[in-house]
C-alpha cells in the first residue's frame, strides 16, 4: 500500500475524534496519518484515525529506543475497549522518532511524503518450511487477552496440525516466566507465584492470594503443556499439542475449579499419550533443584538476532521475526504464508477454504462406541468438537469425552441403550428397560451390573425355587424347570406339588363348578316358587273360612239371605 502523509494540526496525539475527513478522492494516493504516541493507547489513535477516513496511521515515537509491540489494553483500561478494538481493520505501525522528525519536517517545509507499506518483505522466507513459535499462558482469568489467546487456539488448530502433518511447519510453544528476587524467596508472594524455590514464577490470576489458584498453580501447568508437546514431539505427533491446550480449556477451566493435574491426567489419557513421560519430565516442583524445561523457557525469552526480547503475551514469533497484527486465524495463516519462499507455499495459501477431518485420528479424543459406530466426535470447520450425539431420535448424554448414554423412551432401540443383552436356546433376555429411566438393570433370573454382563441364577442350587419333597429342579439360562413325582401337576405360583383332582379342577374344571353352581341355583329357584304357591294357596282358604262365617259369599245366591235373621256384631 502506498499512501500520501498527513501530520493534523490539532490532535496530534490522536486520542480525539478529527474533524476534518482523511478519506482519499478518486485518483489521489490514500491517506496515512502520523500522529505522536502518549496519552491513550495505540487502539484508541488507530479507533479514531479509521473513522476519519484515514487508510493507515502511523504513530511516531516519542523517545529514542528499540521499537516495542503496539499492544492492545489490558482489561479494565481504555474507554468502551470491547466496542472498537476488534473492528480495527486499518494497519497500523509505529516508527522511530528520528523518521518521525524527518516527516514532520518534511512537511513543515510544503513537500509531499509518501510512504510504501510493503508486508511482503514484513517476515523473511528463507526456504520452503516456516518455523514459528507462540508463547502463550496458561491462566484462563486473565479477561478479554485469555479469552482472545484461548479462542484463537481452538480456531487455528485444523490449519495448524494440517501444516504440521504435511511438513510444511514446524511448531514450537513457549512460556514466559520470571524468577523470583533472591530476598523476597521466603515471602508470602513468592511462595504463592514460584515452584523450585523461587526460580520459576507466574502472576496470581485473581490477583489475590488468599484465594482461588495461585500463581504456582499457572507455573505447573505451563510446565505440563511444555511437556506434553516434548513427548508429542518425540512420539512425531507434535500436532497433538494443539488438542491437548484447546480441550484443557474446555474440560478444565478455573472458573469451575477444575484447573487441576487429575483433570490434566484425563486429557492427557483421552489423546493417547504416555501419561509416565509427561508426568517425569514435569519432575518434581518442590525441589530446589533447577528444572531443565522451564530453564530453558527463560533462556529463549533472551532476544537473539533481529527477534528481540518476549515481554508480551501473547506473541507469535514466525522464521525468528515477531508477528505485528492481529491475533486471528486468517490474519496468522496470511502471516505463515508470506514467510514461506516464492512458490514454495502450500495449496492452503492458495485457496479461501481448508477442510479437515480430525475424528479420523483416535476419535479425536472423544468417546465412542465401536460395537454400535457411535462416536461423539463431530467435525467442524474450526476443529472437532466431542458433543453425545442423536441417533435415530434418541438423545445420548454425557461430557462426550468420557461417557455419552442413551435417554429417553426410545433409547433401548440403538444399542440396547448401553445395556447388556443376550440370547441363547431361543431365549433372549435384555437389561434395558425401555421407558424414561436411565440406567440398566438385569432381568429376574439374572445377576450383574447390567451394563457389562448378567450372568444367570441358578435357582436349584440357591434353593430359591422347587423345593417341595416331590419336586425334581432343572436348571435353565434365565429361568428353571420343576417336575414332580407321582403324577402330581407342580404350581409355580404356589411353588408346591398338588394331586390330579386339585390340579383339573383348578385348571380344566372350571365348567364343571359352573354348571354345579347353576343348578343350585335352579333348584332353589323351583323350590322358592312351590314354596310360594303352596303358602298362597294355604292362606286363601283360611280367609274365606273365616269371612264366611259373617257375610255372603260370591258363590251363593242372594235371596237365600232375605230370610236370615240379622245377627248383631
Amino acid at each position: 500500500m502506498i499512501g500520501s502523509v498527513v501530520y493534523p494540526r490539532v490532535n496530534q496525539n490522536g486520542c480525539k475524534n478529527f474533524d476534518g475527513s482523511f478519506t482519499s478522492k478518486p485518483g489521489s494516493f490514500p491517506t496515512f496519518v502520523l500522529v505522536d504516541r502518549g496519552d491513550c493507547f495505540f487502539t484508541l489513535k488507530a479507533w479514531n484515525a479509521q473513522n476519519g477516513g484515514a487508510a493507515a496511521i502511523l504513530v511516531a515515537d516519542d523517545r529514542a529506543e528499540p521499537l516495542i509491540t503496539m499492544d492492545s489494553p489490558e482489561e479494565g483500561n481504555g474507554s468502551n475497549n470491547d466496542d472498537y478494538v476488534e473492528k480495527i481493520s486499518i494497519p497500523s505501525a509505529l516508527i522511530s522518532m528520528a523518521l518521525g522528525d524527518s516527516i514532520k519536517t518534511a512537511l513543515s517545509n510544503g513537500d509531499m511524503v509518501n510512504v510504501n507499506l510493503d508486508w511482503r518483505e514484513a517476515l523473511p522466507h528463507p526456504d520452503d518450511r516456516v518455523e514459528y513459535e507462540l508463547w502463550s499462558n496458561s491462566n484462563d482469568e486473565c479477561g478479554p487477552k485469555c479469552e482472545n489467546l484461548i479462542n484463537f487456539v481452538k480456531s487455528f488448530k485444523g490449519a495448524a496440525q494440517l501444516l504440521e502433518q504435511k511438513g510444511f511447519t514446524q511448531f514450537t510453544p513457549h512460556y514466559i516466566t520470571w524468577y523470583c528476587p533472591e530476598a523476597f524467596i521466603l515471602s508470602k508472594q513468592c511462595k504463592s507465584q514460584c515452584i523450585n524455590n523461587g526460580r520459576y514464577c507466574a502472576p496470581d490470576p485473581e490477583q489475590d492470594f488468599s484465594r482461588g489458584y495461585d500463581g504456582k498453580d499457572v507455573v505447573i501447568q505451563n510446565l505440563r503443556q511444555a511437556c506434553f508437546f516434548k513427548v508429542a514431539n518425540e512420539s512425531g505427533k507434535p500436532w497433538q499439542w494443539w488438542d491437548y491446550v484447546t480441550d484443557f480449556s474446555i474440560r478444565c477451566p478455573m472458573r469451575e475449579n477444575k484447573f487441576t493435574e487429575d483433570c490434566s491426567d484425563q486429557v492427557i489419557k483421552s489423546l493417547g499419550l504416555d501419561l509416565k513421560k509427561v508426568t517425569d519430565c514435569v519432575g518434581d516442583t518442590h525441589a530446589n533443584v533447577d528444572n531443565p524445561i522451564l530453564k530453558g523457557e527463560q533462556d529463549a525469552q533472551i532476544g537473539k538476532g533481529d527477534r528481540g526480547d518476549i515481554t508480551i503475551l501473547p506473541t507469535i514469533v514466525i522464521n525468528n521475526r515477531q508477528y505485528r497484527g492481529k491475533l486471528s486465524k486468517a490474519a496468522v495463516l496470511k502471516a505463515l504464508c508470506a514467510s514461506f519462499q516464492e512458490t514454495t507455499e502450500p495449496s492452503i495459501c492458495l485457496t479461501p477454504d481448508m477442510e479437515t477431518n480430525e475424528c479420523l485420528q483416535n476419535n479425536g479424543g472423544c468417546w465412542q462406541d465401536k460395537s454400535a459406530n457411535i462416536t461423539a466426535c463431530r467435525d467442524t470447520f474450526r476443529g472437532r468438537v466431542c458433543e453425545c450425539p442423536i441417533v435415530q431420535n434418541v438423545k445420548f448424554a454425557g461430557d462426550g469425552y468420557t461417557h455419552c448414554e442413551a435417554t429417553g423412551a426410545l433409547r433401548c432401540a440403538v444399542n440396547n441403550g448401553g445395556c447388556w443383552k443376550g440370547a441363547q436356546g431361543g431365549r433372549a433376555y435384555s437389561a434395558c428397560i425401555d421407558d424414561h429411566t436411565k440406567g440398566c438393570k438385569c432381568p429376574p433370573g439374572f445377576r450383574g451390573d447390567g451394563v457389562h454382563s448378567c450372568e444367570d441364577i441358578d435357582e436349584c442350587k440357591e434353593k430359591s425355587a422347587c423345593q417341595c419333597p416331590e419336586c425334581n429342579c432343572k436348571n435353565t439360562w434365565g429361568s428353571y424347570e420343576c417336575k414332580c413325582n407321582g403324577g402330581l401337576y407342580y404350581a409355580r405360583e404356589n411353588d408346591m406339588c398338588i394331586g390330579k383332582y386339585s390340579a383339573s379342577a383348578g385348571s380344566g374344571g372350571s365348567s364343571f363348578v359352573w354348571m354345579f353352581v347353576l343348578i343350585l341355583a335352579v333348584a332353589g329357584a323351583a323350590g322358592f316358587a312351590f314354596y310360594k304357591y303352596r303358602i298362597q294357596r294355604y292362606m286363601d282358604s283360611e280367609i274365606r273360612a273365616i269371612m264366611a262365617q259373617y257375610m255372603p259369599l260370591d258363590n251363593q245366591p242372594e235371596n237365600s239371605n232375605h230370610n236370615q235373621p240379622h245377627h248383631g256384631v
